[in-house]
């Protein structure tokens, strides 16, 4: 074939891909056109020629202003050379200000002439990565209610109580239980139940205003609510809102022995996490204070260091 080299160039130049090659030492002997495109298009750090650029030491610089992606990317590369690794793959975000982008990073080795090469590629993931992330939303999301399953609290939990201990902040959980919803379901038919629970959620959504907080479907007619940084008492505050809002609903509940709608019992806790502790404490301590919530008389909220707060019925 007539002018191999130029061939090839254009046929890696078609490629949408975005591929370098780096010799030992980590410099740039060869990129092709979507590399360049990207870089002039991205703000990188190269405003121009690549070829003799560091690629190592650029996600050196990376790493060095906290960019993680810039230091599993300079440890992989560095693994491959080094015969560690026989290739590395990586996946990574990197958004621009109109878009969410995810990109995948691959780098394989090859020899030519006794030399030893690496190519490094990078490819757009971004349509793979939102469906997947779709899938992985409605494994989170409880079918009925719309709002965050038991297994998106058990993960939600888990990673505020290790953010609330770095920061020494305190968080705070409210057990939410639907007094007396099996008499309201035996009443009325499930049919109404179901669109007593979508309300009741729709009413905790109301409460979740910051990225430190969620509501969720703890189980059957029990709900969960987390305010992360939040006291006990900016908390109760809240939750007293809450219970009147869901009186609010107006849901009538004809059988029950007490109101004649539907009205809910909380048990509340609040801990600054601790080194030792974890967050099934708080959550053993919330479902304490419920159970005292449904002693005392229900349509209320229970919790440590305060005394029993009624909330008055409505009337309509």
């Amino acid at each position: 074939m007539e002018n191999t080299y130029d061939f090839l160039s254009l046929v890696l130049d078609s490629i949408t891909e975005h591929i370098a090659v780096i010799n030992e030492e980590g410099k740039i002997i060869f990129v092709n056109k979507s590399w360049t495109e990207f870089g002039a298009h991205n703000g990188c750090a190269v405003a121009g020629d690549w070829i003799g650029i560091n690629y190592i030491e650029v996600c050196d610089k990376a790493s060095k202003l906290g960019d993680n992606f810039g230091t599993q990317a300079g440890n992989g590369i560095r693994n491959v050379i080094n015969k560690r690794s026989e290739s590395f793959y990586f996946e990574y975000p990197c958004h621009s200000p109109d878009e969410i982008r995810w990109f995948m990073m691959r780098v394989t080795p090859f020899d030519f002439v006794s030399e030893h090469y690496f190519v490094i590629s990078h490819q757009n993931i971004t349509e793979r990565k939102i469906v997947e992330d779709k899938i992985r939303d409605l494994a989170r999301i409880d079918g009925l209610t719309q709002i965050p399953n038991r297994r998106s609290f058990d993960n939600f939990i888990s990673e505020e109580w290790k953010r609330c201990l770095r920061l020494q902040k305190p968080i705070s959980l409210a057990i939410i239980d639907l007094y007396h919803f099996k008499l309201l379901n035996d009443t009325y038919g499930h049919q109404s139940g179901d669109e007593c629970l979508i309300k009741v959620g729709q009413v905790l959504k109301t409460f979740v205003n910051r990225p430190s907080d969620i509501c969720a479907r703890y189980g059957g007619e029990e709900f969960v609510l987390v305010l992360g940084n939040t006291s006990l008492k900016e908390a109760k505050v809240l939750l007293k809102s809450l219970l009147n809002k869901i009186v609010g609903l107006n849901i009538q509940n004809s059988n029950s022995p007490t109101e004649l709608f539907l009205t809910a019992s909380i048990g509340l806790a609040e801990m600054v996490p601790s080194y030792g502790t974890n967050e099934s404490e708080l959550i053993s301590k919330a479902d304490d204070m419920l159970y005292k919530a449904k002693e005392n008389g229900r349509n209320r909220v229970v919790c440590d260091k305060s005394l029993n707060n009624k909330i008055l019925p409505q009337k309509y």
